[in-house]
C-alpha cells in the first residue's frame, strides 16, 4: 500500500491553485476566440506589420545592448569596488519602478529637448515615435534581466580556470573570450532570452515614448478601447502564438548547447 504523504498532497493543491490561475485565464482566452476570427487576424496586414516591429524592436535593442551588459556583467561578477551594491540597485531599478514612470523617464531623456534628443536631430533622427524609441524604451526596462543572468554565469565559471589560463600568458581579453563566455554561454543566453521575452511583452514605457507606429501590445490595447473585446481578443491570441514559438524555439536552443556541453566537455578526474 501507498503512503500518502499528507504534506507533499497540500503543498500540490497549493500549488495547483497558482497553475490554475495562470492557465485558465489563458484557456478561457483562446477557448473564446474563433478560428474565423484567428484566420483573419493572421491576415491583417496591421496586425503583422505590427508583430514584426514588435519581434525586431525588442530583438534589436537585445541585441545592441549586450555588448555593454556582458562587460558590465562580468566585472560585477569579478571585482569588488566601492559602491558596488549601489550599481546594483540602480540596475534592478527598471525592474520596481512603474512602467508609466519608466516611459516619462525614458521620453525625457531622448525627446527633442534633451541632450541625447539635440544630438539625434542633428543628424536627422528623431527618438520620440520611431522604432530606436521603442527599443529603447524596451531595453531601458528589459536590460537588469541580461544583466543579473550574465552576472549569475560568470560567478559560476571556476576563477581557478582564468587564473591558470592568464598564467600560461593568455591575456585577460583572450581568457574573457576563449573560456569565461563559453562557459557562462547558457546563461547568457539565458538572459538574452529573458531580455528579448520582456521587451516584447511591454506596453506601459513604450505608449509613452511612441503611440506609433504600433507595437503589438500598443495595437491590442487600441483595438480594446476602440472596438472592444471582440476586436481585442484575436490580436492577442496571435501575438501570444507567435511569442510561445519564438520563446520556445530559443529555450530549445539552449536546452541543445547544455546537452552539447554535457558531452563535448569531459570531467576533470576523467581518467585517460
Amino acid at each position: 500500500m501507498v503512503r500518502t504523504d499528507s504534506f507533499a498532497l497540500i503543498l500540490s493543491l497549493l500549488g495547483g491553485v497558482v497553475l490554475l490561475f495562470i492557465v485558465a485565464p489563458l484557456a478561457g482566452l483562446f477557448l473564446e476566440t474563433p478560428i474565423a476570427s484567428l484566420m483573419e487576424t493572421t491576415q491583417d496586414k496591421e496586425v503583422t506589420q505590427s508583430i514584426l516591429l514588435t519581434l525586431g524592436t525588442s530583438f534589436g535593442a537585445t541585441l545592441f545592448f549586450a555588448f555593454f551588459a556582458i562587460p558590465l556583467a562580468f566585472l560585477l561578477a569579478r571585482k569588488n569596488f566601492y559602491g558596488k551594491r549601489w550599481v546594483l540597485g540602480i540596475i534592478d531599478l527598471p525592474i520596481v519602478i512603474p512602467h508609466s514612470a519608466a516611459g516619462i523617464a525614458v521620453l525625457g531623456f531622448i525627446s527633442r529637448d534633451s541632450i541625447v534628443g539635440q544630438l539625434a536631430s542633428n543628424v536627422g533622427l528623431d527618438f520620440v515615435g520611431h522604432p530606436v524609441g521603442i527599443a529603447l524604451a524596451m531595453a531601458f526596462v528589459s536590460i537588469p534581466f541580461l544583466i543579473n543572468a550574465a552576472k549569475d554565469g560568470f560567478s559560476s565559471v571556476p576563477v581557478r580556470l582564468e587564473q591558470a589560463a592568464k598564467n600560461l600568458g593568455a591575456s585577460s581579453i583572450r581568457v574573457l573570450f576563449t573560456i569565461s563566455i563559453p562557459l557562462a554561454w547558457r546563461h547568457i543566453l539565458s538572459g538574452f532570452i529573458l531580455m528579448f521575452a520582456r521587451g516584447l511583452s511591454e506596453f506601459g514605457a513604450v505608449v509613452i515614448v511612441a503611440y506609433h507606429p504600433m507595437i503589438t501590445p500598443v495595437l491590442i490595447f487600441e483595438r480594446y478601447t476602440s472596438y472592444g473585446l471582440k476586436y481585442a481578443r484575436p490580436v492577442a491570441v496571435v501575438f501570444i502564438l507567435v511569442c510561445l514559438v519564438f520563446f520556445i524555439g530559443l529555450r530549445l536552443l539552449v536546452r541543445g548547447s547544455k546537452q552539447k556541453d554535457s558531452v563535448g566537455i569531459p570531467p576533470l578526474n576523467e581518467k585517460k
